[in-house]
């Protein structure tokens, strides 16, 4: 691989924006190497091609100041190599200012080209004050994240002082002194300078149990309990200093000490990918111009702060030697495999059943087909094609509903992976845990075999005609299928992906709870799927009715169909999944994370108002009002421009007319600008199709209505396919602009004297 592409597959893919421009770099030698192979190819006396008159100017005017102000350069810090005069290339300085010097940083790099005499040197000086402006945004970068790591590291400090000391304070509450005794402390983790080391340590033999009157424990477990005490103000906020406060402000403090040090080891990772990247570009540099450039520069950058600072690699080794420590009882192999986890591998056995059970699909598919056309089943209007479209289809289709959207999500996953999205930070999926695609479409293509298997099974039954009935083990294969997915997905051993069925169970969870949990991505982003599966929902309230009040041995679902409750129950089984998303935008208005909730929250309820209006409007006895046809019309109308306007602006942040990509946005990910325009105008096709279930256009004298059904809301489940890449994508933008790469932990314990936390 050339390292361009190992370059870019090692970005944390949120700070791409900081590392070093390589692939800009390489662009602009490969300038000088196509004129100094036009300059071969002309005679001695051919005139030159003279460069644009704005361009070459400007070109002219830095190198003559650089030959004008050559002779000034020993009032820089530059350093003498030990070669000739002669031979001298470049000389590096670094530019200081005075606001610089006074926080005693040091300042930008200048690199000067010693050779801007010569024919063609423009190029050349174009590359080098590029490079000086990708290096000093490299060493600004990396500075700046180092200082907000020492803080950040002086802040557990501060924490691991407060959990110490409540350690003691539980365990051994009859201690009367103030002060904790060096056994049980020591030093949990010094992150300030070596010179101020000794003095710290001193600190911390004595530190003091005064520090648990100074804080405030945030332990409390967020339950809908809790978050209803906290809106009438009933909350305990007192300390108790019991276990169970111990043991979660221990899991929340090694949870925050996880995540720091991911955040070292990117920083670590950062400046080690750019210093190989300035060594790799600068040895082509010498390599195409047959200088030798690369020793003198790379000498600057090996002495910066980017190649001597030891920050990082003392706050890495301090952290795992505290983390150890405190939270892993000494087991350095426990604690360095918790910190580190491995990374995951791709197994080729997975790969193997994907394409075991695609094929078995097919032949299952070509087997009922086959089977159907032989047994003439769906050619004539007979009861048995009624029976079988109006029971056994519905059943069924369920699990193509399901199929359908996990092929969806893995082609998502797939796409999120080739172009760099960082979807397992955006959903928060343990490291090593989230599925790839591969593993998504095993899961969706074994289900798919199981399925294909029980409609064939049906389809091989035939009616008794001496007991008017079905054989019962058959017509119950769908509801033991459906029992089993259920089983599966709240199996609590370690089978079949435990770690994201338990991630998927507390997402729904917090979803059926709303708005009493505080609402993170992956919950409402769960709901807008259920948003997309309102028939998959009715389909599991045809199961209940049709299992537990009809008779499935007779395929019989007259009660469901004629009931009224089943039709009002319809309604609200369509309702729930916009009255969580309505009480989610509730939580996050109300929390002030989002001012734009409540709009969000408006939206929903619209769509709740249409879809109510919808659902009266189609039932049998009112399907020739006028009237009611007109208030479904509207409203309908209404909710969908307002749900196509939020989900190509707000949540895809597209149509920006004033954008580097006009009616976009200005970062990209997709190299093909027209898809986006094409997603835009499927989103909005899609909906209209969606909304034809509803409308009463769905009479078609060539397909059932179940059919026409199961059609419009497959398209519904693509539409939502597509709304989550670019959701994500945007999202995604949006940590990269803020180069956010770690999760936010909350801490255990907030200080309520900033005096005492300044100390």
């Amino acid at each position: 691989m050339k390292f361009g592409k190992e370059f870019a597959s090692q970005m944390v893919p949120e700070w791409k924006e900081a590392y070093m421009n390589y692939n800009f770099l390489k662009l602009l030698i490969k300038d000088i190497v196509l004129f100094r192979q036009q300059q071969s190819r002309l005679p001695d006396n051919y005139p030159t091609a003279p460069l644009p008159p704005s361009k070459a100017a400007a070109l002219k005017r830095k190198g003559s100041l650089f030959r004008a102000f050559s002779g000034l350069t020993s009032r820089y810090n530059n350093r003498v190599t030990k070669k000739d005069k002669e031979d001298e290339v470049i000389l590096v300085s670094a530019m200081h200012t005075s606001d610089v010097e006074q926080r005693g940083e040091g300042g930008n790099y200048q690199t000067i080209f010693l050779r801007a005499s010569e024919e063609g040197a423009e190029y050349e000086l174009v590359f080098f004050r590029r490079l000086d402006d990708e290096f000093n945004k490299v060493l600004r970068f990396y500075r700046t994240k180092v200082e907000e790591a020492v803080k950040e590291a002086e802040e557990l400090n501060l924490q691991m002082d407060a959990l110490i000391a409540l350690r003691i304070k539980v365990t051994n509450p009859t201690v009367d002194s103030p002060f904790i005794n060096q056994r049980y402390t020591g030093y949990p983790m010094e992150v300030i300078h070596e010179e101020q080391q000794e003095k710290r340590v001193k600190e911390y033999q004595m530190a003091s149990l005064d520090v648990l009157n100074h804080i405030k424990i945030n332990t409390t477990a967020e339950t809908p309990l809790s978050a209803i005490k906290n809106v009438f103000g009933s909350s305990r906020s007192d300390p108790q200093f019991n276990k169970q406060e111990l043991k979660d402000a221990k899991e929340k403090l090694k949870q925050a000490f996880i995540e720091f040090h991911e955040k070292l080891r990117f920083l670590k990772n950062y400046a080690f990918l750019n210093q190989l990247a300035f060594s790799k570009i600068m040895k082509k540099y010498d390599k195409i111009t047959s200088r030798n450039a690369s020793d003198a520069y790379l000498q600057m950058v090996e002495e910066s702060y980017l190649g001597q600072s030891d920050e990082v690699a003392n706050l890495i080794e301090r952290v795992e030697s505290a983390f150890v420590k405190h939270f892993c009882n000494g087991n350095r192999h426990q604690g360095m495999s918790t910190l580190k986890p491995n990374t995951k591998k791709k197994r080729h056995l997975v790969t193997f059943f994907v394409g075991c059970f695609f094929g078995c699909s097919l032949a299952l598919v070509v087997a009922i087909i086959v089977n159907v056309h032989n047994r003439k089943i769906f050619s004539l209007k007979g009861t048995g094609r009624t029976q079988y479209m109006d029971t056994i289809f519905p059943l069924y289709t369920l699990f193509g509903f399901l199929v359908l959207h996990m092929v969806m999500y893995a082609a998502n996953v797939y796409y999120w992976t080739r172009y760099r999205v960082n979807y397992s930070f955006i959903f928060g999926f343990k490291p090593g845990t989230e599925l790839g695609y591969t593993e998504i479409l095993l899961l969706s293509s074994g289900l798919s075999v199981l399925t294909l298997s029980a409609v064939l099974s049906n389809l091989e039954m035939e009616l008794d005609k001496n007991t008017q009935s079905y054989s019962a083990l058959t017509e119950l294969l769908p509801l033991g299928l459906v029992i089993g997915v259920i089983l599966i997905s709240i199996c609590p051993f370690n089978i079949f992906y435990r770690a994201n069925r338990f991630f998927l169970l507390v997402c729904l969870w917090h979803c059926i709870c709303a708005p009493f949990y505080a609402i993170t991505l992956p919950d409402f982003f769960l709901a807008d799927q259920f948003t997309s599966q309102v028939q998959l929902l009715r389909n599991l309230q045809f199961y209940v009715c049709y299992y537990g009040w009809g008779d499935f041995k007779k395929r019989d679902a007259k009660k469901c169909n004629s009931s009224d409750v089943y039709d009002v129950i319809t309604i609200v089984i369509a309702v729930i999944p916009y009255w969580i998303r309505f009480l989610q935008c509730i939580r996050r208005w109300w929390g002030g994370h989002d001012s734009t909730q409540s709009l969000n929250a408006l939206k929903y309820f619209s769509t709740i108002i249409a879809l109510i209006a919808r659902s009266i409007q189609t039932q049998r006895r009112l399907k020739k009002e006028l009237s009611l046809k007109i208030i479904a019309a509207s409203t309908s109308g209404i909710a969908t421009i307002f749900n196509t306007y939020w989900d190509i602006v707000m949540d895809w942040g597209l149509l920006c007319k004033d954008s580097e990509n006009p009616w976009l946005r200005d970062k990209l990910i997709l190299p093909n600008r027209s898809l986006y325009f094409i997603a835009m105008a499927l989103n909005v096709i899609l909906r209209l199709a969606w909304m034809q279930t509803v409308l009463d256009f769905h009479e078609a004298p060539f397909l059932h209505k179940n059919v026409l059904i199961a059609i419009i809301a497959s398209l519904e489940i693509i539409r939502r396919g597509l709304w989550n890449f670019f959701r994500l994508e945007n999202e995604h933008l949006n940590n990269v602009g803020k180069f956010r790469a770690v999760k936010s932990v909350p801490l255990p314990f907030s200080y309520q004297h900033e005096d005492h936390k300044n100390q």
